[in-house]
């Protein structure tokens, strides 16, 4: 559920009608609601009763400070993976206790600020970094707490490109190596390995590889604890999937079951990341139709919104349902458009839709939005990068500004010698004439 609905043929954020913020802050914007975010938070959080556990909403999914703040007021805490991301969950209000760090590029200077920052856990994903976070440690005087990231070798079923919990994946330790690198890990200075981490992939839409995953790291528990090595803390990562189009995802309630029945007995705090759970359905992307084009293969809606803004379409093919923000009388005759933007690439579209034939001028919202929209815009075409709205209740308040192609040239400068300095060109063309 979410809290973008029709009141009166208009769609409304809340209490906020749509076509209003449109007229306010100008079109392509993206819109947040505070109730969605707050509701995909409890029942998330409700279907973990009974465990030891903690949420740390995955930043990189939303990562405006606003969004954070939201969650971090219910009591989330955060899962980074850049000095950027950890300085935006400070700024919101996320203790860096409650911080974990994930990522397979940590560098020095960044292993160096977490450390100082005093985050929750470092969660290492190779041998050469556990070597590397050791002597950063050991420089500041300071003990790293830290959880293996380990790499099951399971299929999530899910785009190969937001796969990682296979053996051809970048991420975490291979299966094999994972005992040698908890006996390197115990014998390192600076190092003080109390959990083991693990993450197959996003946007899951079966239980079973994350049954199968979560069953070898219980075993791997228990191995590691015979060892003789510490294990209090299980990082089970996020990954469940939302619904895009028709998907069936199982339910936070269906997940929780089974990773009770999973891991239930084995007495360690348990930490998770969801981060498309909780902000993908809890925003929208509003683009205004510019133009209607004809063509003799299709229709093509030409809209203000762009690749871009949204770019998972084109990386993905992921399918994002379009609905008019005004919406269509009943009986309305629909007909096959694609949406695309203005942008200087095929591959610049939000998919081929039914839709009553929008017109000139008329509002349309991009749905399930809210994770990996505006967090992964560019501003390829330099294009202003849209802003950025959240509501609550009857309120709204733009949480980032636009961006616009005035800001990005203010921060380009040029050369000395391409400048059209009068001096700078008398002793160029003195140079040329030596």
């Amino acid at each position: 559920m979410d809290h973008f609905q029709y009141r009166s043929g208009e769609m409304f954020a809340e209490e906020v009608p749509i076509s209003r913020l449109a007229d306010d802050v100008g079109t392509p914007f993206y819109c947040y609601s505070t109730a969605t975010l707050k509701r995909h938070y409890r029942v998330f959080a409700d279907a973990l009763n009974g465990l030891d556990a903690s949420i740390c909403y995955a930043v990189k999914a939303n990562s405006n400070i606003a969004v954070i703040a939201a969650l971090a007021r219910l009591g989330a805490g955060a899962d980074v993976v850049s000095i950027g991301e950890m300085k935006r969950a400070l700024v919101a209000g996320v203790p860096a206790a409650n911080i974990l760090f994930s990522g397979v590029g940590k560098t020095e200077d960044e292993m160096a600020s977490a450390l100082k920052a005093g985050v929750l856990q470092i969660n290492v994903e190779s041998a050469p970094e556990l070597e590397t976070l050791s002597t950063v440690a050991s420089s500041l005087g300071i003990d790293a707490n830290v959880a293996i990231r380990v790499n099951p070798d399971v299929d999530a079923l899910t785009h190969e490109k937001i796969s990682t919990g296979k053996s051809e994946n970048k991420f975490g330790v291979d299966w094999p190596e994972v005992p040698g690198v908890y006996a390197r890990a115990a014998a390192l200075p600076g190092i003080n390995v109390t959990g083991v981490a693990v993450h197959i992939g996003s946007q899951l839409l079966d239980l079973d590889p994350f049954r199968q995953a979560y069953g070898m790291v219980v075993d791997l528990v228990r191995t590691l604890r015979a060892d003789g090595h510490r294990i209090e803390h299980l990082d089970l990562g996020g990954g469940l999937g939302i619904p895009y189009d028709n998907e069936q995802p199982p339910s936070p309630k269906e997940y929780g079951t089974m990773v009770k029945e999973v891991v239930g007995d084995l007495d360690c705090k348990i930490f998770f990341e969801p981060g498309r759970l909780i902000a993908g359905n809890a925003g929208i992307l509003v683009t205004r139709v510019v133009r209607v084009k004809k063509g003799t293969a299709r229709t093509f809606i030409i809209v203000d919104a762009a690749m871009n803004d949204l770019v998972r379409p084109t990386l993905y093919n992921a399918h994002h349902a379009i609905v008019p923000v005004n919406e269509a009388p009943d009986g309305a005759k629909l007909t096959e458009v694609e949406v695309v933007g203005p942008i200087c690439e095929t591959g610049d579209t939000f998919g081929r839709q039914f839709l009553p034939e929008p017109g000139e001028g008329d509002l349309l919202a991009i749905r399930t939005a809210g994770a990996y929209g505006a967090v992964m815009a560019s501003a390829y075409n330099t294009r202003a990068l849209v802003p950025e709205v959240m509501v609550n209740g009857a309120d709204a308040s733009v949480i980032r500004d636009r961006i616009s192609v005035d800001d990005m040239l203010s921060r380009e400068s040029l050369p000395d010698w391409l400048s059209d300095d009068e001096e700078a060109r008398g002793q160029e063309q003195k140079e040329a004439g030596d």
